[in-house]
């Protein structure tokens, strides 16, 4: 019991077994997010395993960065400077993968800095309420065409809707527009649809279509629910 107080007491330079085991429970808890995730989403269309695999990282890196800046604040803004380079190219299509998201950082971070009953007791509470408020079960929808996320990538200055019409009504059925965001620092507008592929269709020859209009920079399309 004293060695698991003396693990997570934070203002100290921990050794290599202290590291490691506030990583691993930071895996723990960043995998308690996602189990948390899995459950409240297992009727959702859209659930990924890679989001699940996003949150458990997300705690576990952050748990490491936490340790790395400790008290020094020069550290902590080189990090800030050295990590902004990285960002999200996927667009959020629930506003609840957010909060999950930031419920794995703020689980790393706690445990980084030697605060585990906090994690622990936030990871419970998160829980809680997100199984007390989850979506109720949806009525069964007629059978349809397999969904796809498909995300593609416009240069300003493009009216995507008449850029894209024409392919869209030869490949796609119901294509649903869930997403927007700026890309490249403005100069680019990231679209995301949901869509569903035409029988006559192959996802190769819609991206290579696409491709291949003046203006796309880039697309991307997956099944969802892989």
């Amino acid at each position: 019991m004293e060695w698991l107080k003396t693990t997570f007491e934070s203002g100290q330079h921990p050794s290599w077994d202290v590291v490691l085991a506030r990583l691993f429970a930071a895996a723990l808890l960043g995998g308690g997010a996602a189990a948390v995730y899995a459950w409240t989403h297992r009727r959702d269309e859209t659930f990924t395993i890679n989001f699940l695999t996003t949150l458990v990282l997300l705690s576990i890196l952050l748990a490491t960065v936490t340790q790395v800046i400790g008290d020094n604040l020069a550290r902590a803004f080189g990090l800030v400077g050295a990590l902004a380079i990285v960002r999200f190219r996927t667009v959020v299509e629930d506003t609840r993968d957010t909060a999950f998201v930031m419920l794995a950082v703020i689980l790393g971070m706690s445990v980084g800095a030697g605060y585990l009953g906090l994690a622990v007791a936030t990871l419970g509470m998160s829980a809680a309420a997100a199984a007390i408020l989850q979506p109720r079960r949806r009525p069964s929808a007629p059978s349809g065409p397999e969904l796809w996320s498909l995300i593609m990538r416009v240069g300003v200055g493009h009216n995507h809707n008449d850029l894209v019409q024409a392919v869209f009504t030869k490949y796609l059925e119901t294509p649903r527009l869930i997403g927007t965001a700026t890309a490249r620092q403005g100069a680019a507008i990231a679209l995301s649809w949901t869509v569903g592929l035409r029988p006559d269709s192959t996802p190769a020859s819609l991206v290579t279509e696409l491709n291949r209009l003046e203006g796309v920079q880039n697309v991307e399309l997956r099944r969802l629910g892989t």
